[in-house]
């Protein structure tokens, strides 16, 4: 289909010479008898080109390249003018007004070719420019619809708000800095004494952390978690865990890596054994307000191919709870710059004695406060393991 162009001029002779020459290029043009017609034949068509008069009733040229730039937005419209004037005023103001070329009277094929052909160029590059966007756009869409799928998938795999195991109390929240988190963390019963759970940050953020964390959410069930964990005399050992994960995850060309802590509770005689790698220490919480971090640190998981993870444990028992706290929290920052900190954790965690089931929304709306609105850097996670005084 021929590209149409609008051509205005009150001189129905000059009118009819451009149309002609304007036919023999290949193109289609539509006549308009003055400036407003013009103007109009635009909103009507799809045109991109307009060879108009410098004078013309109604809207002078310079008038009717105004008021399209002002008012014509789905698409750009190259204005081309036709004059006998050679006065630099007149151009200076048609030029301030959008017009993009001139042609003197009396005009002539080769001119209007040359000009007429430049700008197809032009309309051609901008459509093709046009088309690659589009397809970028949509593109983004379902890369976006596909992150969007990805963040559901990933949160369905994290467990309820508040979650009750026998004598155990799970709760819970988790805020990711962007659509997609690098935090992963479950619970499961092991045995009828036995209780798991653990917490996972992968270094980084965005879909590579979150694939990652994704996959150790779906390979971490409990049935995995008691055949490592538990050895064939019942002994506990949750490192053993931690250490087959960084077998299997460590890659010498890669650059992934995660922290991890993993404990297991033994109702039976009231001990928590536990693996931290990495992680953030934990917070144990008395119903009487008393608070202490456990733990020392550890090395994260799949970082370092031969890597030693040690065991630990700590009386666990009734009453007392244990607060599980990504880096997210200790790192986010208020406008000053300054870092909540884990002295800032604690303090939070401590107020809440008593109230362990309202920690991690008390810490979330804590930390929102101190960022006083400006998103975290980094993915939070908390998780509550409360022990109750019945099983």
């Amino acid at each position: 289909m021929a590209r149409k162009v609008i051509v205005a001029d009150d001189d129905a002779f000059q009118r009819a010479y451009i149309s002609a020459l304007v036919r023999q290029l290949g193109y289609e043009p539509i006549e308009a008898e003055d400036g407003l017609r013009a103007y109009e034949l635009v909103g009507a068509t799809d045109a991109q080109l307009l060879i108009c008069d410098l004078d013309m009733p109604g809207l002078d040229g310079s008038q009717l390249a105004r008021k399209l730039r002002d008012t014509v937005s789905d698409r750009y419209v190259h204005i081309l003018m036709v004059t006998g004037r050679d006065q630099r005023g007149e151009r200076e103001t048609a030029l301030e007004s959008g017009v993009d070329d001139f042609m003197a009277k009396p005009l002539d094929m080769a001119s209007l070719t040359a000009r007429v052909r430049s700008v197809s160029r032009l309309l051609e590059h901008e459509q093709l420019l046009a088309e690659r966007n589009a397809a970028i756009s949509r593109a983004k869409e379902r890369i976006e619809d596909d992150i969007r799928a990805a963040a559901s998938a990933q949160r369905r795999l994290l467990p309820q708000p508040h979650v009750t195991m026998r004598d155990c109390a799970f709760h819970s929240t988790f805020a990711p800095s962007n659509i997609l988190s690098g935090d992963m963390f479950a619970f499961y019963e092991l045995t009828a004494d036995l209780t798991a759970f653990y917490a996972i940050d992968v270094a980084g953020h965005g879909v590579h952390a979150a694939l990652l964390s994704v996959a150790l959410g779906h390979l971490l069930t409990a049935e995995h978690m008691r055949k490592h964990v538990v050895g064939l005399d019942g002994s506990l050992n949750p490192a053993r865990l931690v250490q087959a994960l960084n077998r299997r995850f460590f890659d010498p060309d890669g650059d992934e890596y995660f922290t991890m802590f993993c404990g297991v509770l033994d109702r039976s005689d009231n001990q928590l054994h536990y693996c931290q790698a990495g992680y953030p220490s934990p917070t144990l919480l008395d119903a009487d307000g008393n608070c202490r971090a456990i733990g020392g640190g550890g090395f994260p998981v799949a970082l370092v191919e031969e890597m030693e993870f040690a065991n630990s444990r700590i009386d666990f028992g009734p009453g007392q709870s244990l607060v599980l706290v990504s880096d997210g929290a200790h790192e986010a920052e208020n406008p000053a710059g300054e870092p909540f900190d884990e002295d800032r954790v604690i303090a939070t965690i401590r107020d809440q004695a008593g109230r362990p089931a309202q920690i991690p929304e008390n810490l979330a709306a804590a930390l929102k406060i101190w960022c006083r609105g400006k998103a975290l850097d980094d993915d939070l996670s908390v998780l509550v393991c409360e022990r109750r005084n019945h099983k």
